[in-house]
């Protein structure tokens, strides 16, 4: 079984081991039995573990933000920057995760580091994160713009409802392919995963073509967007952190290996090499289709198309019918992130239902019938779709883009504050990974989240606000309020109930007697009033 690299000081404890667990058990055949069953739900290898991360950063953000990120910074040459920015943020947020998933190898991801380090009040985080994971629906923002592109490809008119609908429907499969079947739903995730790298490699060399000069427009309106790359920029402190948002929501997904290590084969070797391959070569792609992006496009034509900027360097490089599959393509992309993301977070949603934080655990912990989290990946469906057909039509992207991506930037807060105190307490906490990201790199990820949970707040120029109707900063208070919703939660559940009931809940390791996995589990303990 995997263990924690690191250990609480003494008089710290975390977790203790459940008389009768594996941990105590003699019967040498039983460990056995159990570690070859735990074995036997490792289906996850190297090229498996690379597709996660890429299916989940690579869905519509390349192709559906750049118009925005070009709107917001007001040039190219800041546009470019702002790309570049997020890219080091990335690269430092791969770092961060990959030294605490090679510590700490199991199912989970960030909320087995938080709750690692941050114990007191006892079992707060969990409770805060517990809203983070139930009331965030990760998967609507790609399921939308899968009907976008579309009803794009098919020439109909998009509006509210027919583009919600097949968005619907698009989720709907994702949901009902991974909670039948666990192998084919990965099959068909590394299948999209390299469609859609094919699909970036074919924009970089458009890219290359438009630079030579072959594009089909008239002379006079061809782009000429490097020729003053700086003209028209902004550079005010909402454009400059919106814009960021746009490019974050584009790498999203970097620690998606990280929620399934308990189902990876050999996960610290796994990790090590798909975590960085996966983000390298993505951030080098990333740059190369930006670059082809304004080389294809004028910058005009960018910011009118909006969320069909890549349609038009298909349109412009190869033609019409090019431009309608390039639509496909990317609706593709989109349903392969849906895939990637409800896979992900049903398994969140199905730890927490394992610990028995969530009521009615044993519902949201089931693997049953298809042994598949079906619970967990159903309660990710009807959250998101929930997500995808509140809000008014013209902010629905936008909105659920920032509400997704603001959250996360706290938690990425707290990951990267737990990790500083652990390096400066090193020795107390015997943290020694396999992987470091070093202490400098740990403070720039946790200085850019810092400065992403901030700078929303500052008001907008004019024209500058991302919504048409909303309030600018409602995805922010939205977003603190999530996770408000979760501390509300563990007032509820951690100390309003035990009271009540006059128990206390403890937190003991058992080892799954179908499984062999290791998990955590909240127990309830009579107080003893006679004491």
């Amino acid at each position: 079984m995997s263990k924690f690299t690191g250990s609480a000081p003494e008089g710290d404890s975390h977790d203790f081991k459940e008389p009768g667990t594996l941990a105590n058990s003699e019967g040498g055949s039983e460990v056995g039995q159990l570690q070859r069953a735990s074995e036997a739900k490792r289906q996850i290898g190297i090229v498996s573990a690379v597709f996660l991360i890429v299916n989940r950063v690579i869905g519509t953000g390349i192709f559906a933000t750049p118009g925005s990120i070009l709107k917001l910074s007001g040039s190219v040459g800041l546009s470019l920057f702002i790309w570049v920015a997020g890219m080091l943020i990335a690269l430092a947020g791969t770092a961060v995760y990959l030294e605490f998933g090679t510590a700490i190898p199991k199912n989970g991801g960030e909320k087995n580091y938080l709750e690692y380090v941050f114990r007191k009040p006892k079992f707060l985080t969990t409770g805060l994160y517990t809203g983070y994971v139930v009331l965030l629906g990760w998967a609507s923002g790609n399921s939308v713009v899968f009907g976008e592109y579309i009803l794009h490809a098919a020439g109909v008119e998009v509006d509210r409802w027919n583009q919600r609908g097949i968005g619907l429907a698009c989720i709907t499969t994702a949901f009902l392919i991974h909670a039948t079947s666990v192998k084919w739903g990965i099959r068909l995730q590394n299948l999209l995963g390299t469609i859609k790298v094919i699909i970036i490699l074919i924009i970089v060399v458009a890219g290359w073509v438009a630079l030579a000069g072959h594009v089909k427009l008239p002379e006079d309106e061809k782009p000429h967007n490097f020729t003053d790359a700086f003209e028209g920029t902004t550079g005010s402190a909402y454009g400059v952190v919106t814009a960021l948002y746009n490019v974050i929501w584009s790498y999203i997904g970097y620690s998606n290996a990280n929620y399934a290590l308990s189902e990876t084969k050999n996960p610290v070797r796994t990790l090590k090499i798909a975590a960085p391959l996966a983000i390298g070569v993505i951030s080098v792609l990333y740059m190369f289709v930006n670059i082809a992006y304004f080389a294809a496009v004028p910058k005009d034509e960018i910011l009118a198309a909006q969320r069909l900027v890549a349609a038009s360097l298909f349109r412009n490089v190869f033609g019409g019918t090019a431009e309608r599959a390039l639509s496909v393509f990317v609706a593709l992309s989109a349903f392969g992130n849906v895939l990637s993301v409800i896979f992900s977070q049903g398994r969140l949603v199905q730890e927490l239902g394992r610990e028995g934080i969530l009521p009615y655990s044993r519902f949201w912990a089931s693997n049953r019938p298809f042994n598949a989290p079906t619970a967990g990946l159903f309660e990710h469906w009807a959250v998101s779709v929930i997500i995808m057909l509140a809000p008014p039509p013209g902010d629905a992207y936008n909105f659920i883009l920032n509400l997704i991506s603001y959250p996360l930037a706290i938690i990425n807060t707290f990951v990267a504050l737990g990790l500083i105190y652990l390096y400066l307490n090193r020795k107390a906490w015997n943290w020694n990974p396999p992987i470091s990201a070093t202490l400098p790199v740990v403070i720039f990820f946790f200085l850019s989240n810092i400065y992403l949970v901030i700078a929303p707040f500052v008001p907008p120029e004019d024209g500058q606000n991302i919504y048409d109707e909303l309030p600018y900063w409602l995805h922010c208070v939205v977003g603190f309020g999530i996770i408000f919703a979760g501390g509300v939660y563990w007032v509820i559940w951690a100390k309003i109930l035990p009271k009540i009931g006059g128990y206390e809940l403890d937190r003991v390791t058992l080892y799954d007697e179908i499984d062999g996995w290791e998990r955590s589990v909240f127990v309830k303990r009579p107080i003893d009033k006679t004491q």
